[in-house]
């Protein structure tokens, strides 16, 4: 007979949690690296009392906003290639409502997370709760429904017995490289604390080992013969490369088969600046060289990529005739567009894709040509950043912190103009080094997100450092991990670069016809006395050292003083709003315009804008 051992519904979480494992370069660690957490009435007394006996295993980091620490548990999980998340508890009513934002990203970015949230009392004898919601035809509906939108797994806990089922399964879509994304467990403040008696071999330790899908050899053999066949074929590599770990395999596919790389922001650091096949990032925030291969190409292979519209320009980045090949893991993302589909892992694909090629080559004047247009890519950024070339701005501060930090180091960014400057700029020195979050281009990630890479990055390289950059706008929404890297002991470097407002949505409304009207400070109809926020004297009222500079020499001089120091710095400097954005590299890109205005210049980018749509793939 199987022994057991009484414990509440929360002991028995977080114990399970525990003594879960993973073997990752040969070091067997946690798969859970501990959590974030804000208490309240619905998760301190007995969840709260789980994690105090636990804390040695599951260091529990006290966040300064909920929506922020999930932002930390999605940097964190990046960080670990989504083979490490960590959890995040709130308590219930708005503390969980704040996790929506950060879920939503985690969901969209395909990252685990697990949220152990507080809910309202089961047998509804004290109803109503503070906090609580109230739907008069439905009193099972709370809060912590809006979570079935943004979570991949979804579990109320009604009883304690559920976890048996519901633990393992929420772990099961977390570690699925196909149906990654948070989970959400909603736990009522009077389950929590209930007792049941727990087969004891529930909490064996388990070591998990993330699956490696094979794809299937049909499609490998069907998409081999449309690769053979390709005159002009370039490969989107995206951050499902580097989930895969198949950067190898990728270098080694491009190399042998003489084919053109291009990157998605999220696959921004397959390959590093200097190797021969880098053509440059695609799309939207791309570059000349990338947008020019993937209009010529006659076949694309896109590698773990979800061919966001960034990516595809909106779908008029590639010719009209052109194959699209999808390996990914995903059938969801495999099959886009009428894709010829390769479900399976990427390291496994690409190597299949190669043992079904044998003696394949891209013609060599198509890899020549698309070497000679990366040369054009490079010069022209190297004029777009060099400093003192035209006002202070994103690019010539993006110069600086590449040409001074280690190959090492990881660079942070996220909505407004840095993740287009970053990722058209950004030379990578080493692989796996940038995190632009796009997939759902959320402000208020940098920081945040940039704090749980770094508790990440602490782990297995204390040395380097997490080098973050934000605009004002950003830094404005959501800045208090500021202090939460400094209580931690997790240094951060912070750029940040002050335009006056919201300048890229301005240069979106400019360039749509429409007049600046509430995006920059200065053009908001509701401020009365406009000024400039003293971000080094906030900084540093939350214990960072922060300086505020002039030019991007002295913004050079005080990196390398943030580099030397031993705990978070904040650089701030000014840039223009208007002049200083990269002009070349953009594709195509749909946004809702109106198509009568009596401002006759909205009505000319129209026309503009429409004009362009005779590019637009209609999905084959």
């Amino acid at each position: 007979m199987n022994s057991t051992v009484r414990l509440t519904t929360a002991q028995a979480i977080i114990r399970f949690i525990a003594n879960q494992y993973i073997v990752i370069d040969g070091e067997e660690m946690r798969v859970c690296g501990g959590g974030f957490g804000i208490f309240g009435h619905g998760n301190v007394t007995c969840l709260g009392e789980a994690l105090y006996d636990a804390r040695d295993a599951l260091p529990l980091y006290r966040g300064q906003n909920e929506q922020s620490m999930g932002f930390a548990a999605a940097g964190y999980a990046k960080q670990w290639l989504r083979q490490r998340f960590m959890f995040c508890t709130a308590s219930a009513g708005p503390g969980t409502a704040n996790l929506l934002t950060s879920a939503a990203l985690a969901h969209a970015n395909r990252l685990p997370m697990l949220m152990l949230c507080g809910d309202a009392f089961l047998t509804r004898l004290p109803d109503p709760v503070l906090q609580q919601l109230e739907h008069f035809g439905n009193p099972t509906l709370g809060v912590n429904d809006a979570f079935k939108a943004v979570s991949r797994f979804w579990d109320r806990i009604t009883h304690p017995a559920q976890i048996l089922q519901s633990l393992p399964a929420a772990f099961a879509t977390m570690l699925d490289p196909a149906d990654c994304g948070p989970a959400f467990l909603g736990l009522p403040q009077d389950v929590q604390g209930w007792t049941y008696d727990y087969p004891v071999s529930f909490f064996d330790k388990r070591v998990h080992r993330i699956r490696r899908q094979a794809p299937d050899t049909a499609e490998v053999t069907a998409a081999a013969e449309v690769l053979r066949c390709a005159e002009r074929p370039v490969i989107i590599a995206g951050g499902g490369v580097q989930y895969s770990e198949a950067v190898a395999e990728l270098t080694q596919f491009a190399t042998t088969h003489n084919i053109p790389v291009i990157e998605t922001i999220a696959g921004r650091a397959n390959l590093t600046q200097t190797h021969p096949l880098n053509i440059g990032p695609v799309g939207v925030t791309g570059s000349d060289s990338a947008n020019t291969v993937a209009a010529q190409a006659d076949v694309i292979l896109a590698v773990g990529t979800r061919l966001q519209d960034f990516t595809t320009g909106s779908w008029t980045a590639f010719a009209q005739d052109a194959r699209i090949i999808g390996l990914n893991v995903g059938r969801h993302d495999a099959a886009k567009h009428l894709s010829l589909p390769v479900v399976g892992d990427a390291k496994l694909g690409l190597t299949a894709l190669g043992d079904a090629l044998p003696g394949y080559r891209a013609p060599a004047a198509w890899t020549d040509g698309a070497k000679a247009e990366r040369d054009k890519w490079i010069a022209y950024t190297d004029k777009v950043t060099t400093p003192g070339n035209g006002p202070n701005s994103y690019a010539q501060a993006i110069r600086v912190v590449n040409d001074l930090c280690d190959p090492r180091d990881r660079v942070v960014a996220a909505a407004g103009g840095l993740p287009a400057e970053v990722t058209a700029h950004w030379q990578t020195k080493s692989v796996g080094t940038v995190d632009v979050e796009f997939g759902f281009s959320c402000m208020g990630y940098e920081i945040a997100g940039g704090w749980g890479a770094r508790i990440a990055q602490y782990e297995r390289e204390p040395d380097q450092d997490t080098i973050i950059f934000t605009g004002d706008g950003s830094y404005l929404l959501m800045n208090s991990d500021i202090y939460s890297s400094v209580l931690t002991g997790r240094k951060l470097i912070i750029c940040v670069l002050d335009n006056g407002g919201f300048a890229v949505i301005n240069k979106l409304q400019n360039n749509t016809g429409n007049e600046s009207f509430n995006t920059l400070i200065a053009d908001c109809p509701t401020v009365s006395n406009p000024f400039a926020v003293d971000f080094e004297a906030h900084a540093a009222a939350m214990g960072a050292h922060a300086e505020t500079v002039a030019t991007p020499a002295d913004f050079g001089e005080a990196f390398k003083r943030a580099k030397a120091a031993d705990k978070t710095c904040v650089i701030v400097m000014q840039v223009d709003a208007y002049d200083g954005w990269t002009t070349q590299g953009h594709a195509w890109w749909e946004v809702g315009t109106p198509h009568i205005s009596d401002n006759p210049k909205i009505n000319e980018k129209h026309a503009e804008i429409e004009a362009e749509r005779v590019n637009q793939r209609k999905g084959v």
